[in-house]
Formats: structure tokens, sequence, C-alpha cells
């Protein structure tokens, strides 16, 4: 299928603008398909992986959709991670360039509430943000949905699998205008229909089977190591390839704790992103590694989601992953928007050959 351009998916001049100065040229099979519909105020069910633009596919055409004469909450946008969050409301500030007056608001868990209030107070259109610290500035009655007009639930199977279902369906339920329910997922469990199913009318299903075009651009090796000699592994590796962008996912936080001060003693720059680490400290790492003042970050799975980072040469996979969306979602972060890249997988012994090789 062709794609067209930007030009031809109904949107105003001032967002084209927007779009321009990001310099994307033509829209994501996802942005292709789901602007229109939701330009047209249809509920969506989105199903796409990381890495194909689906935070632009719903924030182009919910900006557009804005009154910005209306000072209450119009869009609300609901992130199973901070990182998530704050990179949704990236792109929200980006595409809302030429949208005069329109104001938006992230706000997440482990940031002082004092800034998220006064934000809340002056009048926003839009709020991002994770759906805990969002229960909490509603119980408090600092924030009002009951207007919303369009409420979307970004990796909302993310956001069951941590636990948050309870949360959301007492957020959708409190909504009680009209309104539009958007939600992308990459997978589909049944927890997943049962809330289309509660709270969406009609909803058109967008499934991009995109999965495979990813893993197709990185070229994917694993070593069967010794047991014990997972790390003098990382060190030849990250010694011979020197990636100047490298990812290392672990499958516990005390991981990637010991993987970062043991890669420092050997001279890398490495470090480590995991929940327990304050909002400062996530800040800081992620600015560093950026910024290039480090070049590997050091990440679990939950961790690392919304982390949208350009130009990782490879990813490492020092833990097997949990299953194939892990899979999919840590390799991923390589072969971005098209792009080559390469996956290292190191595992010890024949059961962990093989559930790899399942998985992959």
């Amino acid at each position: 299928m062709e794609i067209n351009k930007f030009s031809q998916l109904g949107l105003t001049d001032g967002m084209l603008k927007a779009i321009n100065d990001c310099d994307y040229t033509e829209p994501t099979e996802i942005q292709y398909q789901s602007i229109p519909v939701i330009l047209q105020g249809k509920d969506v069910i989105g199903r796409s992986n990381t890495g194909t633009g689906k935070t632009a596919a719903f924030a182009i055409p919910s900006i557009e959709h804005i009154a910005v004469s209306k000072k209450h909450v119009q869009v609300l946008v609901l992130c199973p991670t901070r990182e998530l969050a704050m990179q949704s409301y990236e792109e929200y500030m980006k595409f809302a360039k030429y949208k005069k007056g329109m104001k938006a608001v992230c706000i997440y868990g482990g940031a002082p509430f004092g800034n998220q209030i006064n934000a809340l107070k002056r009048g926003v259109h839009v709020v991002i943000g994770t759906p805990g610290r969002i229960m909490d500035h509603m119980r408090r009655g600092t924030l009002s949905i009951k207007d919303v007009s369009i409420v979307i639930l970004d990796e909302a199977d993310e956001m069951l699998n941590m636990g948050f279902r309870e949360d959301i369906e007492t957020i959708l339920s409190s909504v009680e205008s009209e309104h539009q329910t958007i939600l992308f997922s990459a997978t589909m469990p049944k927890e997943i229909m049962d809330i289309t199913d509660k709270y969406q009318k009609s909803p058109e299903l967008i499934e991009i089977k995109s999965a495979n075009k990813t893993v197709d651009k990185i070229e994917q090796y694993y070593y069967n190591l010794p047991i014990g000699k997972k790390m003098d592994a990382l060190y030849l590796l990250l010694s011979y390839y020197s990636p100047e962008r490298c990812m290392i996912f672990c499958n516990t936080k005390a991981m990637t704790d010991t993987l970062a001060e043991n890669l420092i003693k050997h001279g890398f720059k490495a470090l480590a992103l995991h929940g327990d680490l304050k909002q400062a400290q996530r800040t800081s790492v992620m600015n560093n590694f950026k910024s290039r003042r480090s070049d590997i970050l050091i990440a679990t799975d939950v961790a690392a989601r919304g982390i949208d980072v350009e130009n990782i040469d490879c990813v490492i996979n020092f833990d097997i992953p949990q299953n194939t969306e892990y899979y999919i979602h840590r390799i991923g972060r390589t072969g971005r928007a098209g792009r080559d890249g390469t996956a290292f997988t190191l595992l010890c012994g024949k059961s962990q050959e093989e559930a790899l090789i399942n998985i992959m």
C-alpha cells in the first residue's frame, strides 16, 4: 500500500506546518490509518508495536479537536510510566506549536504535587499522566475530567500488567460527557477486550502487522555461554563493537545496578535505569544518555517503556526476555523508523537456547 503524505489526511495548515518543522515527510502506517478515523470522532482500537509512531497517531488528531477558547480539560492521555508520559507530553507540545493558546500538563508520581496543581489551576486542555497520579488529583479535587471529549489509553496492555485496571476503570467511568475512547496496545489480551466492550462504542480496529518488518531490519545474534561467563562476553561485545549508543536489558532492578557497577569498573560509561530511582535521578540518567555523556543504558523492561532515543546502535539482552512481545519491544529500540540495527542475546544452556528460539 502506498502511504500518502500528511497533507492528504485532512489536517489544518498550522498542524501541517508543525509536522514539517519536525521533519516528518511521510506518515507511518499507524498514523496514515488512525489520524483520519480519530478526526472523524470514532472510537479506535490500535494494535501497533513500539517504534511505529503511534504517539503522533493520536496526538495529531486530538490536538486538532481541541477548542482553545474552552478552558477545561478536553484530552486525557493515560500512560503506564512517567517516561512514556513525558515523551507523549513532548510530542503534544511539538505538534501544538501553532495551536495558539493550547496548554498541556504532564502529571506523574515521584514529582511534587505543587507544580502540577498550579498548572491545573491555570487551566489546561490536555492532561497526560500515569493512572495513579491522575487518580490522586481526582481525589484531591484538583483535576476534573467529567467534560473530557477524548480519552486515550497508550500501551494499555502494559498498564494492565502493572495492575492499573481498577484505576483505569474508575477514570473511564468518571467521564460524564460524550467522548471518544482511543486505545493503543501491542497485544490484545482478554482484559483489554473487556475494557473495549465496556467503554467503547463500535470501535474501529486498526491493526498494524509491523513486528516482522521491524525485526527484519535488525540483525539478531545469540551466544550460548558457559555458566558464569556472560559478564566476560558482555565486556568483549562492547569492546569489539564499540557502540556509540547501546541499551542493555535485564530482568531485575538489582542486575541493572550490578551490571552498571561492573561496566564502570572496566572503563565503560554506563548508567542503570529502574523503578527504584527517584524522578530527579531518572531524568539525570536519561539526559546523560541522550546527550551521549554516557553511551550505555542498562534498563528493565518496565523502566524502558516510553524511552524514545534515536540512533541506538545495538541492543543486548543480558537476560532472556519473558515473552515475544518483550523481545520485540527490546530489539525494536535499535531498528526504529525503518533503520537497520543489531541485537545480541546472552544465554546459558540448552533450555535457555530453546526458550529464546521460541520467543524469536
